[in-house]
């Protein structure tokens, strides 16, 4: 069997991050991926709303335009003058301030008023002649009908400057136009525009320093991790995760799971160097105990073979002596065997068990074996467990052969049967020398031995191995001078049969 291999430690030289992040070099930093996924979403909201906000308001604006151009149209419309009437309106002074505003030089006024024939021509009205921006919007109108039929005001360019323009026909056939300029309109919307984006900027910039401060603090207990990860990775099982205040719930179930996780992975690594540690004594342990046997039997085989034994006598006693050392080799294989197949958890041959009638047989047997020895029984009726009976016959019989080996013929013993909280307890107890603490604490450890060479030392190692297959529980206790009390605890389920 394979030893564990211990965790190796890194060198003192190592770079820890050769740890963290090897073969990792294609990977960003989480923390640079969630800040940029945050300015990303942010960053879509500013232009989206802004987007919204800014065709919203020139679509309102531009509404507020048209809405007075189509009144002016309507209004001329229902007065049915003609250019004539118009002419003659142009003495007073709501059509000199109002519809005739005194234009000056080659400027081009917020709103324009002029009147035009069929053709596009530009004509005075109260003897006031077109201004050059007048002229400009009459071969800007081109065909003046398509704007007088359109229901909706049309926009166009006048001396470079945007407008937005619409048509009225007196009863004579020319045409009036009227047009409002949306400069103004274009410019509020483009500072508009730049406040947005400055502002948006700014928020960005701030949400960017904010979420790289805040997933900084989030980040840690993961950076605990990799600590701790790393820690244990060097060969410190003993490192857990350690908690944080205000810690997320998420992170928090983590933590736990994790430290769980190490726990059962340190525990299961002592566990297995310590089945290491006893399997390689077990595997001396055998080696010296079968040795002794097979040294013997080789140093009468040697003495027979060199001629040395020619008295009959020394030979029966050779002879003798080598059966007893192949029946005590014998006897240890065996015991070796029983355990090997207790390591493998085999299938037990359950059925209802007697436990009193077990243990007055052992007692029986006790008696036959040592006429001398006090045994006293407390099993009265039946105790019934559900067990393997071979298994059970065993444990007895180790037990009291125990007790048998290593107490005098004369001290008393008790064996005693009984039910207890649902479990069926046997116990058996003798008034011999007892053992000190140490000793008490290893009496179940295989090939162990007390000052007495008797016996191989697995007895009370397959008493427990039979026991716990049977999902019980066997303890002792014991102190110089007060001898030796074995319990056996087991279920006490019992089925039909």
């Amino acid at each position: 069997m394979r030893r564990p291999r211990r965790p190796r430690a890194l060198s003192p030289s190592a770079p820890r991050a050769s740890v963290r992040w090897r073969g990792t070099h294609s990977i960003h930093s989480l923390r640079t991926q969630l800040t940029l996924a945050n300015v990303a979403l942010l960053a879509i909201g500013v232009i989206t709303a802004t987007a919204v906000s800014l065709v919203g308001t020139g679509h309102y604006l531009l509404g507020q335009i048209d809405a007075h151009l189509l009144r002016s149209r309507d209004s001329l419309d229902e007065s049915h003058l003609t250019l004539h009437q118009l002419d003659n309106l142009g003495a007073t002074a709501v059509v000199r301030e109002g519809l005739l505003p005194q234009l000056g030089g080659s400027a081009t006024p917020d709103d324009m008023f002029a009147v035009v024939d069929g053709h596009g021509t530009v004509l005075k009205v109260a003897e006031l002649r077109p201004t050059r921006a007048q002229r400009a919007l009459g071969a800007a109108v081109g065909d003046p009908a398509s704007f007088a039929t359109a229901v909706e005001p049309q926009g166009l360019t006048v001396n470079g400057a945007s407008y937005r323009a619409t048509a009225s026909r007196l009863d004579d056939g020319t045409y009036v136009l009227f047009a409002s300029s949306t400069d103004a309109l274009d410019n509020g919307i483009h500072k508009a525009l730049k406040l947005d984006l400055t502002v948006g900027g700014l928020l960005l910039a701030l949400l960017f320093c904010l979420t790289m401060v805040n997933v900084r603090r989030r980040m840690r207990p993961l950076e605990d991790m990799v600590e701790t990860s790393s820690a244990i990775a060097e060969g410190d099982l003993t490192r857990r995760v350690p908690s944080r205040r205000k810690a997320s719930l998420e992170v928090e179930q983590l933590r736990l799971a994790l430290n769980s996780m190490l726990h059962q992975v340190e525990s299961a690594y002592r566990t297995r160097e310590r089945s290491a540690a006893q399997l390689r004594r077990f595997v001396a342990d055998a080696s010296h105990e079968l040795r002794t046997p097979l040294s013997a039997i080789r140093g009468y085989l040697q003495l027979y073979e060199r001629g040395m034994l020619t008295d009959p006598d020394e030979r029966k006693r050779a002879w003798e002596r080598m059966n007893g050392e192949v029946d005590r080799m014998g006897r240890l294989v065996d015991e070796l065997l029983t355990l090997a197949r207790l390591d493998q958890h085999p299938e037990l041959r359950l059925r209802n068990v007697d436990v009193s009638r077990l243990v007055r047989d052992a007692a029986e047997d006790l008696r036959a074996q040592q006429p001398d020895r006090p045994v006293t029984v407390s099993a009265s009726g039946a105790l019934l467990v559900r067990a393997d009976e071979s298994g059970l016959r065993q444990v007895l019989g180790n037990l009291v052969a125990n007790v048998r080996t290593h107490t005098p013929a004369d001290v008393p013993v008790c064996l005693t049967a009984r039910r207890s909280d649902g479990t069926v307890r046997l116990t058996v107890s003798d008034e011999g020398p007892g053992l000190p603490e140490e000793d008490a604490a290893r009496m179940f450890d295989r090939f162990f031995r007390t000052g007495s060479t008797a016996g191989s030392g697995l007895g009370l190692a397959i008493v427990q191995g039979v026991i716990e297959a049977h999902h019980g529980d066997v303890t002792a206790t014991t102190s110089p001078g007060d001898g030796l009390t074995v319990t056996v605890v087991l279920p006490a389920g019992v089925k039909g049969e």
